[in-house]
């Protein structure tokens, strides 16, 4: 795969991006780990908290890491950030108006690969990453979308059996984009990206769910 941008200008990217907006990525992992936190304890407002949460993510990472940052070396990243402001509107949507997105916590087989897609997006992703040479500030934090989308995967497996499979689409879209950009990049944390948007496919499409498409 041909990229119009080397590792490195990759790399200083995230690195401005980090220096910029710091210290909010301590922020984002409070909100992650609050989300977390809704969805085990089984409160009322685990939906609304949840729903608004990832929601932001996207429309964050559409705006200021596509559009702002990644698009002074790829402009392709405007096309990109367009697709993750959908996404975010689309969460948003189903989770706080159209009330077609709840969570909850089964301890169910499903719910075991939501926790281990959440715990590589949190924990395992920075980890490897660095001891593959991508050490902060020249690292994708959470807040950026390859990690994000993970989160995201793993928190959808904690989705009612109605949840509207559109949802789906443009993280698993991102999963094969990120995991191929990652090989020619040798951005291997990455890896992560495809087989948890793949897992994630797979399990919500081949168990007991009713989907809707609007």
């Amino acid at each position: 795969m041909d990229l119009p941008f080397s590792l490195a200008d990759f790399l200083n990217v995230f690195k401005d991006y980090n220096h910029s907006i710091f210290p909010l990525q301590i922020v984002f992992y409070f909100a992650a780990f609050l989300c977390i936190y809704f969805l085990y304890t089984g409160n009322k407002n685990a939906t609304w908290i949840i729903s608004i949460t990832l929601a932001f993510f996207w429309v964050w990472m559409g705006i200021v890491y596509h559009i702002i940052f990644f698009s002074a070396i790829n402009k392709a990243a405007y096309i990109f950030g367009g697709l993750f402001i959908l996404q975010g509107i689309m969460l948003a949507g189903c989770g706080l108006i159209r009330k077609k997105l709840s969570f909850e916590y089964t301890k169910s087989g499903i719910n075991i690969a939501g926790i281990i897609l959440i715990a590589y997006a949190l924990i395992i992703y920075p980890v490897l990453g660095h001891n593959l040479g991508h050490a902060y500030p020249y690292s994708p934090t959470f807040g950026l979308p390859c990690p994000t989308t993970i989160f995201t995967l793993g928190i959808l497996l904690f989705a009612n059996k109605k949840m509207p499979i559109h949802l789906l689409i443009i993280p698993l879209l991102w999963s094969v984009i990120g995991f191929t950009a990652a090989l020619t990049l040798t951005i291997y944390e990455d890896i992560g990206l495809l087989v948890g948007g793949v897992t994630a496919f797979v399990l919500l499409i081949s168990s007991n769910r009713k989907f809707k498409t609007i």
